[in-house]
């Protein structure tokens, strides 16, 4: 790994400096053809990065790990983790390295993170790669899920590596450079807990304040604080999933952020055909993360964050789970407040309205869309429409019409603004299909379809001519959509 040549930025080590416990030093395997499939430039710019250097040699070594600023100290990161509710102990970063922390133009701290970098100490019996498919794919969703206004880790770049990557076949291999506020996780605080060192479990968690929760640290109970502060975020960001019918397949804890953010974009999916038993990932046989599930899903691993949290909460144990129980109370009200509130946005609600009933009018839709098996996005748009006085695209898509024009009324009654609603209702998602279409072009070195994509999806609530394929569901017969981990 040179250092000599990498491009002029600082990065910083407080994560390994902080907690060498739950940190590896490790360096990028070479890349033997390093190639810039995708730059992020405006997120380049965010973070005082030149793009014009990070399409040099010296930018593609710092984008692959192989060539980093003198001072940074990549580490893999060690963590543990629920894993479909099975207990595994010793997870960590087996194909990932974090570079370090650099400041963006805004003074944030920022993690500057590689996945498929190549095996660490954490692989457990991977190979450490990664194929051009996948990380294209979190590239793209990532960006759509930034510009819907939904806390998310960010794509810098993908770099193909000139690796092939064996998998049922031999892939080109690439290394996606991503930017998160940070990759703490729920996994690395049962990680520390499981070592029993107290210590630690409470350097982890100053550490976690002082990343993003300054304001817990005054706190009367500032441990308990944090842990109020996550419960918060993870219940307004489960919300947001649900509001645009996002289903992330992999909830298990060691995909779930302290910060509130998304993380790890494998077997997402974007729901066409409203279904709340909806399941994308192909080793979810048993729909545990189904689009429904996903709120009680983020209970529960918000429920192994209390537990790992408990000696920090009182010396008592029986009083810690009490503390514990009642902070985990606020989650259920917090995410129905953040699901009404973004349906009531949604359905173009004047302020006005009756809480009550908007609430009830929002709940009463999902049966509706369920029978019917909806175009979620699409249905939105239409409503719209019909606030305007043109409500047969609405009725054209349901089977219940009597349901339908009844639900209608009662909407009509409270003054919808279908402005406003065309203001937080997108007209493009990364449709399923059509990211499987993109991710198979430019596999195969066609990258135009995956810019297409992309520029689309950048830009979701603007109509524009010309882009209606990006509108419609998927081509009848296609089948039931499955995603896979890339692993």
């Amino acid at each position: 790994m040179s250092v000599a040549s990498a491009p002029a930025i600082a990065l910083g080590s407080r994560f390994a400096r902080d907690l060498p416990e739950l940190a590896v030093s490790w360096r990028a395997e070479e890349a033997p053809d390093p190639r810039l499939l995708v730059l992020n430039e405006p997120l380049a710019v965010e973070l005082g990065l030149d793009p014009g250097s990070l399409r040099g040699p010296d930018g593609l070594g710092l984008l692959t790990g192989t060539r980093v600023p003198p001072g940074a100290a990549p580490v893999a990161q060690g963590y543990a983790g629920h894993q479909f509710g099975s207990y595994s102990p010793r997870l960590g970063d087996g194909r990932a390295l974090l570079l370090g922390e650099l400041v963006d133009a805004d003074g944030r701290v920022r993690d500057l993170h590689l996945k498929g970098s190549g095996r660490t100490p954490w692989a457990r019996g991977g190979d450490g790669l990664a194929a051009v498919g996948p990380m294209l794919r979190e590239y793209v969703v990532s960006e759509a899920m930034h510009a819907l206004g939904i806390p998310t880790t960010r794509s810098l770049a993908v770099v193909a590596t000139g690796r092939g990557v064996r998998r049922e076949t031999v892939l080109p291999g690439a290394v996606l450079a991503r930017v998160a506020s940070s990759h703490l996780r729920v996994g690395s605080f049962e990680y520390a807990r499981a070592t029993a060192d107290i210590d630690l479990l409470r350097r982890l968690a100053d550490h976690a304040i002082a990343r993003h929760y300054p304001e817990a640290a005054s706190a009367e109970h500032p441990y308990r604080a944090l842990f109020e502060a996550v419960v918060a975020a993870q219940a307004s960001l489960v919300a947001s999933w649900m509001l645009v019918g996002f289903v992330h397949g992999v909830m298990n804890t060691d995909n779930m952020t302290i910060s509130g953010e998304t993380i790890d974009y494998g077997p997402c999916a974007f729901l066409e055909g409203f279904d709340s038993r909806a399941v994308y990932s192909s080793i979810d046989e048993g729909g545990r993360y189904a689009y429904g599930n996903q709120p009680l899903a983020a209970e529960w691993n918000l429920a192994r964050l209390a537990e790992a949290l408990l000696p920090l909460f009182a010396d008592d144990q029986e009083r810690a789970i009490e503390l514990a129980v009642e902070s985990l109370g606020q989650f259920r009200p917090q995410y129905a407040a953040a699901w009404t509130s973004g349906m009531r946005v949604k359905l173009g609600l004047p302020s006005s309205a009756d809480d009550a009933e908007a609430s009830a009018l929002a709940n009463d839709l999902l049966p509706l869309l369920q029978a019917a098996r909806v175009d979620l996005t699409s249905f939105f748009r239409d409503l719209a429409a019909a606030a305007r006085g043109d409500a047969e695209p609405v009725r054209g898509v349901f089977l219940d019409l009597a349901g339908i024009d009844a639900w209608l009324d009662r909407w009509r009654a409270l003054g919808p603004d279908a402005d406003a609603m065309d203001r937080v209702n997108p007209v493009y998602i990364p449709r399923n299909h059509l990211v499987e279409e993109a991710l198979a072009a430019a596999t195969a070195g066609d990258p135009a379809p995956f810019e297409q994509l992309v520029d689309v999806v950048r830009r979701p609530y603007e109509v524009r001519p010309g882009l209606e394929r990006y509108t419609e569901p998927a081509p009848e017969g296609s089948g039931p959509y499955r995603t896979f981990c890339g692993t």
